[in-house]
């Protein structure tokens, strides 16, 4: 999957974005129609230690998915958002199925 991911304030190192690239092709697996993805890493200003934003988008015909996670670190925000899409790709992929 074609992603383009953007470092907001910060330049994103090599295996962050490896990282992340791995995280979201596995989502792949549940539904291989996704047309392509965005990300988005924000270092936040706030008070406390999960100061690490992702924003990820996926593109799928029809319909855009998308969720933001904050966590203390790159990584672990990657995660639970990769998480996150994966239940929203599988109702989607049971929508549309289901017509």
């Amino acid at each position: 999957m074609k992603v383009q991911m953007h470092s907001v304030h910060f330049d994103a190192d090599q295996k962050l974005l490896d990282f992340i690239q791995k995280r979201l092709d596995k989502l792949e697996t549940f539904y291989d129609r996704v047309i392509e993805g965005e990300v988005i890493l924000k270092l936040n200003n706030k008070d406390g230690i999960d100061n690490k934003t992702v924003e990820i988008k996926l593109f799928v015909p029809g319909a855009t998915l998308f969720t933001q996670e904050d966590a203390a670190s790159f990584e672990a925000a990657a995660d639970a958002a990769a998480d996150g899409l994966k239940r929203q790709i599988t109702k989607y992929k049971e929508k549309v199925t289901s017509h």
